[in-house]
């Protein structure tokens, strides 16, 4: 049993602590300079059981690498979730006292946070993420520097001076961003030959190696979810329906992972393009033909499929075989 719930508004300079117990409706708040090694001081010195929340944010999973020996439980909570705390006054202090009140209600709305083993994973998918957005954009600018003088973008000459020296900086740019992708996908190989969990998601028709990388980085550990459909709507492939007073007012989307539905959508591509020989292939045009779907219906039914292959091959921990031996 928790004697203590403790909840924690940690900015740069500053943390406020509030702090409930069990047998108690008072609540006991300060607000100190942020400290980490003074707050797990704090934190060891209470007796007794102990849970501790706060916020996502930038810092979380940093607080929760930190403080998870100091305390029985972390509770990682969604802002998104949190909406008494913008109501009324708003400090520190009390951003602090209402997490509290909140935790020992149990109306918080966890977000799941990994270990050690999965931190270098996931900071590895933040930055590779991070860098396809800026070639991305860097190739952008490049085609519209020649669209905008109506040549093709495959040209390499530009006559304008201020042009040439633009197109010059974009692409130093690019040659930059191209080295520094191929040595992303050299450490992705190296995962996915060392680590069992990813090359048995590399083993999903459509997934590839960048794929499984980020499957694993993102899901962790398929537990998270009691059963499929909870899964499906964590990765954007389901709606959900809207229903009160036994009357359905249509469906919503799901706050879900983007990267994680990228993945499956860009896996359900890979595997019915007119090349492919993968049974995925043949469940795609049945689809069409027999069931009468639209391409981006049966498209959608596809990834959900890769989904659901992921999410088998993450709970039994082996590699993805078609019963019929086929592959």
């Amino acid at each position: 049993m928790n004697e203590h719930y403790i909840g924690l508004d940690w900015a740069q300079t500053n943390m406020a602590i509030a702090r409930m117990s069990s047998g108690s409706e008072k609540v006991a708040v300060i607000d100190v300079r942020a400290d980490i090694e003074e707050l797990k001081i704090y934190l060891s010195r209470l007796k007794g059981g102990k849970i501790l929340t706060f916020e996502e944010t930038t810092t979380s999973q940093w607080l929760y690498t930190e403080l998870k020996g100091y305390v029985d439980e972390i509770v990682v909570c969604d802002p998104h979730r949190n909406r008494l705390l913008s109501e009324g006054p708003k400090t520190d202090k009390i951003d602090a006292e209402k997490l509290v009140k909140l935790l020992r209600a149990k109306m918080l709305k966890p977000v799941f946070h990994s270990g050690e083993d999965f931190i270098y994973l996931r900071k590895l998918v933040s930055g590779y993420e991070d860098l396809i957005k800026a070639g991305v954009r860097l190739k952008n600018q490049r085609s519209a520097l020649f669209r905008g003088r109506g040549k093709d973008k495959r040209e390499t000459e530009l006559e304008e001076p201020s042009e040439v020296f633009v197109l010059k900086g974009i692409d130093e740019g690019i040659a930059n961003y191209e080295e520094s992708k191929k040595r992303y996908e050299t450490e992705f190989t190296r995962l996915y030959k060392k680590h069992k969990v990813i090359s048995n998601l590399g083993s999903i028709n459509g997934i590839g190696i960048i794929g499984a990388v980020k499957i694993a980085a993102i899901v962790v550990n398929a537990d998270r979810f009691s059963h499929k459909g909870k899964y499906l709507s964590y990765s954007g492939l389901v709606r959900l329906e809207k229903i009160s007073g036994v009357r359905s007012y249509g469906s919503k989307n799901p706050r879900y992972s983007h990267q994680l539905k990228s993945v499956f959508k860009i896996g359900a591509l890979n595997v019915i393009g007119e090349k492919s020989k993968s049974p995925l292939k043949a469940y795609y045009d049945f689809l069409i033909r027999e069931k009468g779907y639209a391409q981006h219906t049966a498209r959608h039914a596809v990834a959900r499929r890769i989904a659901i292959f992921s999410y088998g091959v993450l709970k039994s921990g082996k590699r993805f075989e078609w019963r019929n031996g086929g592959k």
